[in-house]
């Protein structure tokens, strides 16, 4: 007959008991057709508790469905830190992980194979990584020469700053193409979305500069466009700088890469007919830590990707538009300077 069922003991308390019981009766050498009318369970149940109680696993936990994992808790943690080494380190040419790669060293390292579609359920259920595009770093940096600048350097010039009350500037230039930046798109399978290019060459070159005050309490955007084809040498950058010194009142820091432009002649010149402006460089190969090359992403990928104007005109209304908008946006200029490795007190909240 079936047992009654305590109130005081609850429902938990009666599947717990029934698990343990039903072990027990086993263990005693009672058939399960006999243990399962008894305890008002199904055959199929005391299979599984059995197996548990047989593998050590605790009874008091409901059993989970399905078929036990094949990668235990202690060997996704192994396998977690063997993907952290990176995939050279397990004699691929370069440090990005695939479902493939996953795979293979699942099954060097447990003798367990698995196919792709398993390895992705691993990894984005269990181990809880996602699909990610990689961030591209010159291999020329210099991480002891960053970190050198960002907690030495970088400090130095915003004490200076703030005695001469002057405006950071950052500065940067980059080129429009027609030809577009690529990003992925949804489309029937088996059929590939086309991007007909009109002047695979033609280019518009942009420089652009994030201002933050004094205080550090507000933000600015400054930019200027070359004509169709044309690069930014130095009476074009010695322009844009004098451009600065109209729109931004008081003393201004601009710090820039260390290109040729740069520090030619003609900007040389220039400054040493000036004291409201001075310069500093970023480290070499750093584009990461200048918040302006976000700006510059920003646009590329998240706002005009896959464009394809028809001509230099269209791309220059299209990225004129873009400019424009980024001087009425000061959260977004914020968010370049978080997403860059400069230190996050350099703005107030």
């Amino acid at each position: 007959m079936k047992p009654q069922r305590n109130a005081m003991i609850g429902e938990k308390g009666v599947r717990e008991f029934c698990r343990r019981r039903a072990v027990q009766l086993l263990q005693q050498g009672e058939s399960k057709a006999v243990i399962a009318r008894v305890l008002g369970v199904s055959r199929n149940s005391i299979n599984v508790w059995w197996r548990m109680a047989c593998a050590g696993e605790d009874l008091t936990g409901k059993p989970h469905p399905g078929r036990r994992r094949r990668l235990g808790d202690e060997q996704l943690r192994q396998l977690s830190e063997l993907l952290k080494q990176g995939a050279e380190a397990h004699g691929w040419q370069n440090n990005l992980w695939t479902s493939l790669r996953v795979r293979e060293v699942i099954k060097r390292h447990f003798g367990i194979e698995f196919c792709r579609s398993q390895v992705w359920h691993i990894l984005t259920d269990y181990l809880e990584w996602t699909a990610k595009r990689p961030v591209n770093e010159l291999k020329k940096q210099n991480d002891e020469e960053v970190a050198e600048w960002v907690g030495t350097k970088f400090p130095r010039i915003l004490k200076e700053a703030a005695e001469r009350k002057a405006h950071v500037v950052f500065v940067d230039e980059t080129g429009f193409m027609m030809y577009p930046t690529v990003r992925k798109s949804f489309s029937p399978r088996g059929e590939a979305p086309v991007n007909k290019v009109s002047d695979p060459h033609g280019r518009i070159s942009t420089i652009g500069a994030i201002a933050i005050s004094p205080g550090r309490d507000r933000l600015s955007w400054h930019y200027c466009s070359l004509d169709d084809n044309c690069n930014f040498r130095g009476p074009a950058v010695v322009a844009f700088l004098d451009q600065l010194s109209r729109e931004i009142a008081g003393p201004v820091i601009v710090i820039w890469d260390q290109i040729i432009i740069h520090s030619c002649g003609v900007v040389q010149d220039y400054l040493a007919g000036t004291t409201r402006i001075k310069l500093e460089e970023f480290p070499a190969y750093a584009p990461k830590l200048n918040p302006v090359d976000r700006a510059w992403f920003y646009i590329k990928y998240d706002r005009i990707p896959n464009f394809t104007p028809s001509t230099l005109a269209q791309l220059r209304k299209a990225v004129d538009k873009e400019l424009r908008r980024l001087t009425v946006h000061s959260d977004l200029l914020r968010s370049f300077i978080r997403y860059s490795k400069l230190p996050p007190f350099l703005v107030k909240p």
